[in-house]
Parts: C-alpha cells; sequence; structure tokens
C-alpha cells in the first residue's frame, strides 16, 4: 500500500467526517439566525412578536425566541444559551435595566451584535444599537389626559410596571415631570403590578378598600394594568377616569368605549420589527443608527377609529405591508410611521 494512497484514504475519510459532523449539527445554510429573549409575554410583546415573524418571513431570518418571565437570572441565562448556539445577533427586551452586564461582555468577545429593544440597558458600550419608545414623553402625555380630567385637582392611583425596568423609570419620570405643574392633584399610593392585567386587579381592589371614594382618577403605566385598573372599579360599583400606555387592541376598544379616558400608541408590530429591521442592517454590515426612537402618538376618543384599524380591524393587511414599512421608517428616521 503507497503512503500517496493511504494519505489520500485520510483525506476523503476526514471531508467525510466533517461533512457528517455538520449535518449532525443541522445545516443552515446562510440563513440569518437571530436571538430573542424578552421580559415576559405581555399583550405587548405578544403584538410584536408577529411583527418580527413577518419581518423575518419576508427577509429568510430564523428568529430563536425565549421569554424570561420577568425573572434576571433566566434573561442571563438564555442569553448565554444564544451565545453558544452563534447566533448572527441578539436582541434583548430586558427585564431590568441594570442587568446582564457579564452576558453582554461575552456577547462582545464572541463578535455578536447585541440590541436593546423596548427597553434599554445601561451598559451603553456593550450594545450595538437600540430602537427605545420615548417613554418619559408618554408618561407625560398620559398624565396631562389625566391633569385635564380632573381639572387640575382630585386623588389619584399610579400602577407602574417592573419597578427598575427602563420604562417604569421613564414613564414615571414624565409622570412625576407633569405632576410638578399641579399640586393639587395628590398621589394616594403608587406601586408595581408589573405590566399584568391580573395583578392590577388585586392592586385596585385593595386601594378601593383602603381608600374607597377618595380614588378619583388612575394612571397606568401600560394598557394592560389599566384595564385589571377597569375591572376592579366595575367590580366595586365605582367609575373614575383611567388611562393607560401602548394601545393594545383591549386598551383601544377601552378608549373607544369610554373605559379609558386616552392611551398612547406603542404598536409592538412597528417598533419590535423595526428592532429586527435594524439587527439585519447591522448583520449585512450597512449603516445604521446607535439609537432610534419610538414617539407614540397619544390615542383620544377622537382619532381611536384610525388606530383601531392598523392594530385591529385590518391587521393583516398590515403585516403584508410591514417590511415595505420598516425600509421606509428607518432611511426616514420616522420609526413610528405606519403609513407607506
Amino acid at each position: 500500500m503507497s503512503r500517496k494512497w493511504l494519505a489520500g484514504v485520510v483525506v476523503v475519510a476526514l471531508v467525510l467526517a466533517m461533512g457528517l459532523a455538520g449535518c449532525a449539527g443541522g445545516d443552515t445554510g446562510d440563513k440569518v439566525r437571530v436571538g430573542v429573549t424578552v421580559y415576559n409575554m405581555s399583550s405587548f410583546i405578544t403584538q410584536g412578536r408577529e411583527g418580527m415573524e413577518a419581518f423575518a418571513e419576508a427577509n429568510d431570518i430564523e428568529l430563536l425566541w425565549n421569554s424570561a418571565n420577568n425573572d434576571v437570572a433566566t434573561q442571563a441565562s438564555q442569553v448565554e444559551s444564544l451565545i453558544n448556539q452563534g447566533v448572527d445577533a441578539i436582541i434583548i427586551v430586558p427585564v431590568q435595566a441594570d442587568s446582564l452586564q457579564p452576558q453582554l461582555q461575552a456577547a462582545s468577545d464572541a463578535g455578536i451584535p447585541v440590541l436593546a429593544v423596548n427597553t434599554t440597558l445601561s451598559n451603553e458600550e456593550l450594545i450595538t444599537a437600540a430602537v427605545l419608545p420615548d417613554d418619559v414623553k408618554a408618561g407625560e402625555q398620559e398624565m396631562q389626559m389625566m391633569a385635564d380630567a380632573l381639572g387640575g385637582e382630585g386623588k389619584i392611583v399610579i400602577l407602574q410596571g417592573p419597578l427598575g425596568s427602563s420604562p417604569e423609570l421613564d414613564r414615571t419620570e414624565g409622570i412625576n415631570n407633569v405632576l410638578a405643574n399641579y399640586p393639587n392633584i395628590e398621589v394616594l399610593a403608587m406601586d408595581t403590578a408589573n405590566w399584568a392585567r391580573e395583578e392590577a386587579v388585586n392592586k385596585v381592589k385593595n386601594w378601593i378598600s383602603s381608600f374607597g371614594d377618595d380614588i378619583d382618577g388612575i394612571v397606568a403605566e401600560n394598557d394592560d394594568m389599566g384595564l385589571g385598573a377597569v375591572q376592579a372599579l366595575k367590580e366595586a360599583g365605582m367609575s373614575v377616569p383611567v388611562v393607560g400606555i401602548d394601545g393594545i387592541e383591549d386598551g383601544l376598544r377601552a378608549v373607544e368605549s369610554g373605559d379609558f379616558i386616552g392611551s398612547n400608541l406603542q404598536h409592538g408590530r412597528v417598533e419590535l420589527a423595526a428592532g429586527l429591521a435594524v439587527a439585519l442592517k447591522v448583520i449585512n454590515g450597512e449603516e445604521y443608527e446607535k439609537n432610534y426612537w419610538y414617539l407614540m402618538p397619544e390615542i383620544t376618543p377622537d382619532n381611536v377609529d384610525q388606530f383601531i384599524k392598523n392594530v385591529v380591524t385590518e391587521k393583516d393587511a398590515f403585516l403584508e405591508t410591514l417590511p415595505e414599512l420598516m425600509a421606509k421608517n428607518l432611511a426616514s428616521g420616522d420609526i413610528s410611521n405606519e403609513e407607506l
């Protein structure tokens, strides 16, 4: 047996082994793989996932989806898993703003871009890009709606998001900015219900037991909590102004029916799809901005019908336009635009 022949056999064997190893690992070819980890599957995030999936399908992107169920340790583990899987980018909607430092460093060391979407992370130097709502402005807008509804005086309770998360911090800041202009509005209580409708029901029931008819209005930092407040009020036979943020379907219907005096549209399909569109720009080596800001339009009884179309009654048609819409919005910088 010649040495040349033996060497050839070895080379063929190595090539075959490499091919088999590739098959065993699952050949994804050139398909882009983006890992996603979100704080939980709230109504807003569930809606946002639809937008991301529509954009992903149109651009041949594989999404690896994870929910942390409001647990920082779980989210840290999810990011580590995505790094180990060698995804092309990671999108994080974090549980807490000041978290994930070791995981962000590990992603940076591995050369994997990380994008913060919807909720900021405090380690900006390790974040490739961010798509974020102007939550301070949204808090100001909802509190101003309430102040106008109360004529500048009264007693309110405030339902906050998960304490320490950037939307909670910023929306609370916005609320307090407006409250500073209304010394005759008293805050009876302010506490978190973690974006959750059922938690808000129980929280507001407790407040009704404590304050009863002294409650003149309820400011909720998202629609789900506002809807929980409405349920608790109805069960107690009470009716006071309630305002929210996000413009989810039930929130829009609450404005339409009069259960809410208003809300602010943070269309999850648009915002989260924008995050994925920016991630694709980064992966493809295209130019991108460090920060993109989503400015929420106010929802009132006068304009709620136009928002119901895109979010509810004609959402499937809207999703079909989303990939093209993302290209337009990123070019113009108007991330919240919904018209082609």
